[in-house]
């Protein structure tokens, strides 16, 4: 658990990329392979469950420090994270009882699920008495259920790759699917030998786009690329198997059991067959909604009506096994006429392949790409033609070409804290627009900003404060921003009655007047003109 621990803080303290990979490398390198199992689960975003109440857990640590409940709070709001605030809190431990963090996870950890408060308190207790500062922050993320640190799974391959001697596409692909931690599977994933054993229904490491930021025309000449639309929908790989379906999100999620007429039609395809695509709630021949796809993935239970308001169809673009052959490495264009053959075969509706986009030239793929809104896209895909299927996000082949954000101007109205390192700044803020003469909030949004913008509106909400209400703040209204996303629909679980997707801020406003701002017609009138 120390060397985890320890871990943990190297990687929380720098912002390098080759520090955090070195650091990764070095432990890997080290570690039990029972503890670097559980080390990879964690670091490659996967987390237990809360495993014990919060309120339980924050109570056990106010008593042991011995202060008043308001104190708490107010740490908890200057620190900005639970975890953190707790260890900060504590008395100094007795020990340092340094237990593997593989017996930690399994003996400990796992087993306070389900536990009496009493139990939960004096189990937790006896930890934080044992562990030093680093590991009482770890041991807290991990029993709240928010353990994560900045790095990426792909970053943890690298890692693990390097230490091991192995090609990082090695380690993704035997990672890939629902990777359990054990010291045995650890061992697998760094030995000599292929991935025999693997499960049945494993899929493939995905390949991702970047974000085309240039003029298409920089890319070459357009008849190199194959154009498709850019689908609102889950990444999902279909994998048909030993006589089974299997759907897996990008998240590496199975999702078989929650769209059973995907698992239906993947029922259709050849043994020995894996397609890549995109899962989208759809209906006469368009995509809906993504909210719609939304009310299918949050229910553990499928009523008649859900599947009907919200039926889905898996768009293939890719084919990465057929006949039990991995086919990765041949060209794009080869792969689409074994897809579109793949596709035809299974002869049904909720399995079609995703359209090429025919287009003379990059002026005309521009005009097609502006029609995306209308069609319920977010742009356009350009793949080169003669290129294979990668690991991750491999820059050069595949590019993703959206449409620029919808935006508003918007009235800042709430402020609060924001967490890790911003803890001490106001920086996650809630956003208004005009109806029939008051400022209605509709869309919080945190990102955006420079680190000098932050700390210059942080200021303003300070000296600007109207009321404050536990951890956020009332701002007077007079600062606009302009505020984009990617989607807006009607909601009526929202008060404005709309929802806005993925909002983020572009700009300030000081330019702009609060009464310039933007109003709920205007959302309203951007709905429509989506067909929403």
């Amino acid at each position: 658990m120390r060397a985890f621990a320890r871990l943990y803080a190297e990687l929380d303290a720098t912002t390098s990329t080759r520090a955090k990979l070195d650091a990764l490398q070095d432990y890997f390198a080290s570690a039990d392979p029972a503890d670097a199992a559980w080390a990879a689960y964690f670091l490659a975003g996967n987390k237990p469950r809360q495993v014990a109440p919060v309120r339980v857990i924050k109570r056990l640590a106010t008593d042991l420090a011995e202060i008043p409940d308001w104190l708490f709070d107010e740490c908890h709001q200057a620190v900005g994270d639970l975890a953190e605030t707790i260890a900060h809190l504590l008395p100094p431990a007795a020990g340092a009882t340094d237990l593997p963090l593989a017996r930690w996870v399994e003996e400990r950890l796992l087993p306070l699920r389900g536990r009496d408060e009493r139990e939960i308190r004096e189990r937790l207790a006896a930890w934080w008495n044992e562990l030093d500062a680093n590991g009482r922050l770890v041991c807290n993320k991990l029993v709240t259920g928010a353990f994560r640190v900045g790095v990426s799974k792909q970053l943890v391959i690298r890692a693990i790759a390097q230490a091991a001697g192995l090609e990082a596409r090695t380690v993704a692909e035997r990672m890939a699917g629902d990777w359990r931690p054990s010291a045995d599977a650890f061992r697998a994933l760094i030995g000599a030998h292929g991935t025999a054993g693997a499960p049945l229904g494993q899929p493939y490491p995905f390949f991702l786009a970047h974000p085309l930021q240039a003029a298409p025309a920089s890319l070459g000449d357009a008849a190199d690329w194959l154009a498709e639309w850019k689908w609102d929908g889950i990444r999902a790989q279909l994998v048909r198997r030993g006589g089974q379906t299997f759907l897996w999100s990008r998240g590496e999620e199975l999702l078989t059991e929650r769209f059973p007429e995907i698992a239906a039609a993947g029922a259709k395809l050849a043994d020995g067959t894996v397609l890549d695509g995109e899962l989208l709630a759809w209906r006469d021949g368009a995509p809906l909604a993504f909210a719609k796809l939304q009310q299918r993935i949050g229910r553990k239970r499928l009523a008649a009506k859900v599947l009907a308001d919200a039926p889905a169809a898996f768009l293939a673009y890719d084919l990465l096994e057929i006949e039990g052959i991995d086919i990765r490495t041949r060209a794009l264009d080869d792969r689409r006429r074994a897809l579109a053959y793949v596709v035809q075969s299974a002869a049904d509706q909720r399995l079609q392949l995703s359209p090429a986009i025919a287009a003379e030239d990059w002026e005309a793929l521009a005009r097609l790409r502006a029609q995306s809104r209308a069609r319920g896209v977010e742009g356009l895909m350009l793949k080169r033609r003669d290129s294979p299927y990668g690991v991750g996000r491999t820059r050069g082949d595949w590019w993703k070409w959206k449409v620029d954000p919808l935006s508003v101007d918007a009235v800042l109205v709430y402020a609060q804290r924001g967490h890790g390192r911003r803890a001490s700044l106001y920086t996650d803020y809630t956003f208004a627009v005009w109806h029939d003469g008051a400022l209605v909030p509709f869309a919080k949004a945190y990102s955006g900003l420079t680190d000098a913008e932050m700390r210059a509106v942080d200021d303003y909400i300070r000296r600007n404060t109207v009321e404050k209400f536990g951890p956020v703040r009332s701002v007077a209204p007079k600062l606009v921003m302009e505020i984009g996303f990617e989607a807006i629909q009607r909601s009526p679980r929202h008060k404005s009655g709309v929802a806005v997707r993925f909002p983020r801020i572009l700009r300030l406003r000081p330019d702009k007047p609060i009464e310039a701002a933007d109003t709920l017609g205007s959302l309203r009138a951007l709905i429509d003109a989506a067909g929403r």
